[in-house]
């Protein structure tokens, strides 16, 4: 993908089928969809792809386990079924990127035998309820298997655990990887790009256009469209307000922060999920990249651009892992930390009187405003991006372009990166390039079958095969390509979501700075 060829199409196209505002994961689903089922479709991201929540999650794929409990102790049908659906869309996301993901197994150590055959039974469900999409069978294991599979765990008081099994997903590169797709197939996507306004018809007050601008280059431009969808996520508020000022909000954040230790505190591919804490949370630690990752906390939050790890959160996820590994870990051995803010959806009693909503799981809804007839997608989790992006593009044929939609295709879109994706080609490249297995391996679990391009930018300059900051499997010839091929134009871009070692480790990402902001400078100024 090319920026600037991205804005020449832009500029040259009097008016496309649908604009969508917000690049992270709901935004690219919905853009590839809607471009599978043949409408011209513009996104527009004000930051970068991933910038927000889709960049800052727990890099889980699941059911959610949570819910399940939930679902038993209230007898509540509707989060049954949202965990049933949620286990689908697990085995699609693990099947149509096999390079961005890899099924992971995680163990819920067990201080009692009540404790053990309740987790059991729960865990034993939701391996029932994903039926032939389940990953592996669950188990129950004796304190001395469960000390042999995670050695770094503490004894004391440990009685047994349960095994059982999830997906994990390198959240912003997926989410990079449906827009790649999505151009591929002939999309418009640009990141640094911000709608300011819309225009309107003037007897019925319809969108009819919006003012974009460049935040990069300072430019403006009116682009139509026949409709227009708010996939902003926690910002859904100020989109919906600027295509009609009486609505009322109906989004509220909650934060979840995390932190990342080395990985010597928690060697291995087991993760580790405490299924309770003092305050009734779930926190995961999680194999991760050669690091270990630990999260989430959940907290009621004021919406920002740029919230940060607060000291207290950091505290309170070190004391947990200190209650369950044995090695004692103080605030200095953090790496690296990143909070992330969920957009949850406010009850549809508080919705404007105004606005028809198409209610369709209860975890995200699809609102149509009556008078604007902007289309909010609002709430849900990463797990169910699909879902949402399928059930935006069902509304929009049905109530506004009034036509039948043609099948959804996005169960089956292997995406950019993926077709035809072996893991083990990574020997190949070790073959063919001087590099390390380490580095190897790493650029195939970040390109797929793209890796030998990154890698053939070195036919040129040998010196872009060198590693990008000593102690990591990055090569300098990543950061030539991410600006080059993936729209990267700042720093963070490049560091925080195309490579992600600003989230693994903030000291090695500081060294790199100067090198990555060379490569800006050269590429595109």
């Amino acid at each position: 993908m090319n920026r600037n060829k991205q804005l020449e199409k832009l500029k040259n196209t009097p008016q496309y089928d649908i604009c969508i505002i917000g690049g992270g994961a709901t935004g690219a689903g919905i853009a590839l969809d809607a471009t599978l089922r043949g409408l011209n479709v513009l996104l527009v991201e004000k930051q970068d792809f991933a910038a927000q929540t889709s960049s800052k999650s727990t890099k889980l794929i699941h059911g959610g386990v949570r819910y399940l409990e939930q679902a038993v102790k209230k007898l509540d049908w509707e989060q049954y079924k949202m965990v049933r659906k949620a286990l689908k869309e697990r085995s699609i996301l693990l099947q149509n990127a096999p390079h961005l993901t890899r099924p992971l197994a995680l163990l819920t150590p067990c201080f009692s035998l009540i404790e053990s055959v309740y987790y059991a039974i729960g865990l034993k469900m939701y391996e029932w309820i994903a039926g032939s999409k389940n990953i592996e069978a669950s188990q129950w294991l004796s304190k001395k298997k469960a000390l042999s599979l995670i050695p770094e765990l503490k004894k004391e008081r440990l009685h047994s655990a349960v095994l059982y099994y999830d997906g994990q997903l390198d959240d912003a590169r997926y989410c990079l990887a449906l827009i790649q797709t999505a151009e591929q197939k002939g999309a418009t996507v640009i990141n640094h790009i911000q709608a300011l306004k819309f225009g309107k018809n003037e007897d019925n007050g319809r969108l009819k256009s919006v003012w974009l601008k460049d935040l990069l280059h300072q430019t403006e431009y009116h682009i139509s469209a026949k409709v227009f969808v708010n996939a902003t996520g926690p910002f859904a508020d100020h989109i919906r307000k600027l295509a009609n000022p009486k609505l009322k909000p109906r989004i509220k954040v909650s934060r979840g922060a995390h932190i990342v230790l080395p990985q010597q505190y928690l060697q291995g591919n087991t993760a580790i999920l405490v299924p309770k804490t003092d305050d009734g949370r779930v926190i995961f630690m999680i194999p991760w990249q050669d690091h270990l990752l630990v999260g989430t906390t959940d907290e009621a939050d004021t919406l920002s651009e740029t919230p940060d790890l607060e000291p207290a959160e950091k505290t309170y996820l070190i004391d947990y892992v200190n209650r369950y590994l044995a090695t004692k870990v103080s605030e200095d051995a953090v790496t690296a930390g990143f909070a992330g803010q969920r957009p949850l959806l406010e009850a549809q009693l508080h919705t404007a009187l105004d606005a028809e909503t198409k209610s369709l799981v209860r975890d995200h809804e699809v609102e149509i405003d009556r008078r604007s007839r902007l289309v909010s997608i609002m709430g849900g989790k990463w797990t169910t991006y699909r879902l949402m992006a399928k059930d935006t593009v069902d509304v929009i044929f049905e109530n506004i372009l009034k036509k039948e939609s043609p099948a959804c295709q996005t169960d089956t879109q292997v995406l950019f990166g993926g077709v035809h994706y072996i893991f083990d080609d990574w020997q190949h490249l070790c073959k063919h390039y001087a590099i390390s297995p380490a580095s190897a391996q790493h650029l195939m679990r970040k390109y797929g079958t793209l890796a030998s391009s990154v890698l053939a930018l070195s036919h040129d300059d040998n010196s872009l095969l060198a590693p990008l900051v000593e102690g990591h499997p990055f090569i300098k010839a990543e950061v030539v390509y991410v600006v080059q091929e993936e729209m990267a134009c700042s720093v963070d871009d490049v560091l925080i979501r195309r490579l992600g070692l600003g989230l693994r480790d903030a000291k090695a990402a500081a060294q790199a700075r100067s090198f990555v902001t060379q490569i800006l400078k050269q590429i595109i100024g």
